[in-house]
């Protein structure tokens, strides 16, 4: 579990953040845009022109660059990298709400609404565009400029457009070799009858 401080909130007196309840220690730089019924959690960085709607929720210690958009339905666990400029997106087939023919679509969230997540640990790369309902699992790490439009699973490297796995990651964010070992930390994994790895030996 992250270790949560008890430093108190910053808010920069340029940014508009109309959630009273971000977590501790959590930073919002100016022009940021927090909506009040988002969820912010603990020592988080959340930057300059970034915009969190409603109904989304960031967990503790999650890092988000400047200029990235998260609407209602998008989850950030603990830990999480987003880069600068980064896109979620909550509408699989978007139109405007004022269009008659759409008018029945909208009245109702479970329309529309598809939920994405963002798993622990997991990085998001400068520029990427995230379509909804998607998983970006435990410690992935999706390359800058990437279009993800399926699930990219645990420890998972995602790259192009539309992204494709592309090998794995340690959780130290290098790539892992062919016999997953990690040159930079020294950790070791092992593949798992699920077609995934989990760290260590295989005993």
């Amino acid at each position: 579990m992250p270790m949560v401080t008890e430093q108190p909130s910053l808010v920069h007196p340029a940014a508009l953040c109309e959630n009273p309840n971000i977590g501790a220690g959590t930073r919002v730089w100016a022009f940021a845009h927090v909506m009040k019924h988002s969820t912010v959690g603990a020592d988080c960085n959340i930057g300059g022109h970034t915009f969190i709607e409603d109904g989304a929720c960031i967990g503790n210690g999650v890092t988000i660059k400047n200029q990235v958009m998260v609407w209602e339905g998008v989850t950030i666990e603990d830990n999480a990298f987003v880069g600068p400029g980064v896109i979620f997106t909550n509408d699989r087939h978007p139109r405007s709400r004022h269009l008659p023919e759409a008018v029945e679509r909208y009245a109702r969230p479970q329309n529309w609404l598809q939920r994405t997540r963002v798993g622990y640990g997991a990085s998001i790369g400068a520029g990427c565009v995230v379509l909804c309902g998607v998983t970006i699992g435990r410690f992935a790490m999706v390359a800058a400029g990437a279009i993800v439009t399926r699930d990219v699973p645990d420890y998972r490297l995602a790259v192009g457009s539309p992204a494709c796995l592309m090998g794995w990651v340690c959780t130290c964010g290098d790539r892992l070799g062919e016999d997953l070992n990690c040159w930079a930390c020294g950790r070791t994994y092992h593949t798992t009858k699920g077609g995934g790895i989990a760290e260590g030996e295989n005993v």
